[in-house]
């Protein structure tokens, strides 16, 4: 299962890079069709938000439901409220006892 969450988690790296570089590059074709302007850049941004955003957004999703299922492969808890709550009660624990010592003090 180690080695299942690991390649899941290599594949969502990689789709996250993916993402980020088509979305910047999606960015500088709108500014490009700005700076064109008329028809030209009107046909560049057009193309981009019906071609090229939906590709992104669809690596994007897949990259990150890949990267929830190697999590829960590797029995991470990542999304958990279990995490959460141990991590609370940890912090409410530290705070009650230094208010308890700033009381003493004074």
């Amino acid at each position: 299962m180690k080695k299942v969450s690991g390649f899941l988690y290599q594949v969502f790296g990689w789709g996250a890079y993916v993402s980020i570089f088509a979305g910047a590059a999606g960015f500088v074709g709108f500014v490009v069709a700005l700076i064109i302007g008329g028809d030209t850049g009107a046909a560049i941004a057009i193309a981009v938000k019906a071609q090229w955003f939906p590709l992104v957004i669809k690596v994007a999703s897949v990259s990150v439901g890949l990267g929830l299922i190697g999590m829960y492969c590797g029995k991470e808890e990542a999304l958990s409220m279990a995490a959460d709550k141990k991590e609370a009660e940890e912090d409410l624990k530290r705070n009650l006892e230094e208010a308890r010592e700033n009381k003493e003090q004074k």
